[in-house]
């Protein structure tokens, strides 16, 4: 489909490095974009703004795929465009954006970035750190410096659905064609401006199945540490989109390759090298993976109660191994001491860690089945999950006895058959943990060595 395209750019170039590719020469057809895209970029334009359809949407099109979101980008500054629409209101303080809403979308709306030393106007706006993170990036500029301040040069095409024109300052459409993830600019000086720009390229390189460009891909994992200063609250929204995109498995991989794995999960990071590890991880985001591409449910809990897991084990064997520690408690304090240090790098929301914990207390209670106890186990919340997490474990090469077929047959089976698997049971090693009660006393029994007065 874009092989089409490659003529284009040895003749048709502007001065200004910008190449338009007219309606006949691509496949992008106004039906399959958002109409409530196209009515913003419209009143955009009747109010003598320029306005197109920009970024992911523009190349998932031209790869033949389905955008869920369509951004704008638009020379109208934020308070132009929030007079303009009543249903938006102004979001953000590093990089401010215009959000509006129709119904249940949300068409996001951007001003043309420039430069961060470039620009002028008196409420323009542009702050780096001494490591050359920007901690504040509000210079408008123009169309082209727009298109060079955009992280990937596939991510920088600019669709006018009312002409139907095509605008690439980068050679975006080359990189689609050639499948190659390339950054526009230094990509060492790009990294440092934004660290998160590294999960982006393992994302699209993975999601989209593209190589990533040598140069782009060299600086990745000397500056991977760099994630470090990102704030906790903003890589738990990339952490949502690296594991909850359908694509985990091949993100994982990349990250692991490119040393930003042990970034975002430093506790973590010392146990990949365990093979068996290793398949646990694996095997949860190809389920994972399967689920979202089937539609299917899937919370970030689980997957995150899988990621700690590993740490959450070696924390509570140390913790025994010190004597301090009964093994409830020793669990206990594993899970809370995993967990905040993990909260310090991800803020993961308290809806998710409480079913972390409740899926990491049920792997101790799923061994424990005589008497009542099977029925009790079955009837818990979070069982399903506990139950797959169990599965994912033995089939990761753990032993655990036939543990994930028994409970496979006592969830399905009747009352009888579920009374006759629990008789035959063997008694010792399920009540093992249990407490002996002491001896209840009479009201006028003395207690053990107790003297009368």
């Amino acid at each position: 489909m874009l092989k089409r395209f490659i003529s284009l750019f040895t003749g048709d170039s502007t001065s200004s490095g910008k190449v338009v590719i007219p309606h006949s020469k691509h496949s992008i057809a106004n039906n399959d974009v958002s109409r409530n895209a196209i009515k913003v970029i419209e009143r955009l334009q009747q109010a003598d703004f320029e306005a197109y359809l920009v970024g992911g949407g523009v190349r998932d099109l031209l790869l033949d795929g389905h955008p869920k979101d369509f951004d704008v980008a638009t020379n109208a500054t934020p308070e132009q465009v929030r007079k303009l629409f009543r249903n938006s209101r102004i979001i953000g303080r590093r990089f401010r954006i215009v959000h509006v809403r129709y119904g249940r979308e949300v068409i996001e709306v951007t001003t043309f970035r420039s430069h961060h030393q470039e620009g002028s106007g008196k409420s323009q706006e542009s702050h780096q750190s001494d490591e050359g993170m920007l901690l504040r990036d509000n210079v408008y500029g123009d169309l082209q410096s727009d298109a060079e301040r955009r992280d990937f040069t596939i991510n920088a095409l600019y669709y006018d659905p009312v002409s139907r024109d095509i605008l690439d300052y980068t050679r975006g459409v080359n990189d689609i064609d050639a499948r190659m993830l390339r950054i526009i600019g230094d990509p060492a000086t790009r990294f440092k401006e934004d660290p998160v720009r590294m999960l982006r390229a393992v994302r699209f390189a993975a999601k989209l199945g593209f190589e990533i460009e040598p140069k782009t891909a060299a600086p990745i994992a000397d500056l991977a540490s760099m994630l470090q200063n990102i704030p906790a609250a903003r890589l738990w929204d990339e952490s949502m989109k690296l594991f909850m995109s359908g694509y985990s498995t091949a993100i994982f991989h990349q990250m692991v390759e490119r040393d930003l794995f042990k970034y975002l999960f430093p506790g973590s990071a010392s146990h990949i090298a365990n093979p068996q590890t290793m398949a646990f991880f694996e095997n949860a985001m190809l389920n994972t993976d399967k689920r979202i591409r089937a539609d299917k449910r899937v919370t970030p809990a689980f997957i995150f109660a899988v990621l700690l897991w590993p740490a959450v084990v070696t924390r509570q064997d140390e913790l025994m191994a010190e004597g301090s520690s009964t093994a409830l408690q020793a669990a206990h304090q594993a899970q809370q001491q995993v967990l905040q240090a993990q909260l310090n790098v991800i803020s993961i929301p308290k809806r998710f860690t409480s079913v972390m914990r409740e899926i990491w207390d049920l792997q101790a209670a799923l061994p424990r089945r005589n008497g009542r106890r099977a029925y009790r186990t079955l009837e818990q919340q979070r069982f399903r999950a506990a139950y797959d997490f169990l599965l994912l474990r033995e089939q990761s090469g753990e032993d655990h006895q036939g543990l994930g077929a028994w409970w496979t047959e006592f969830q399905f089976a009747d009352e009888e058959k579920r009374e006759q698997l629990i008789a035959a049971l063997p008694r010792s090693g399920n009540n093992s943990n249990r407490r002996r009660r002491k001896p209840r006393r009479s009201p006028g029994q003395q207690n053990p060595g107790q003297q009368e007065g």
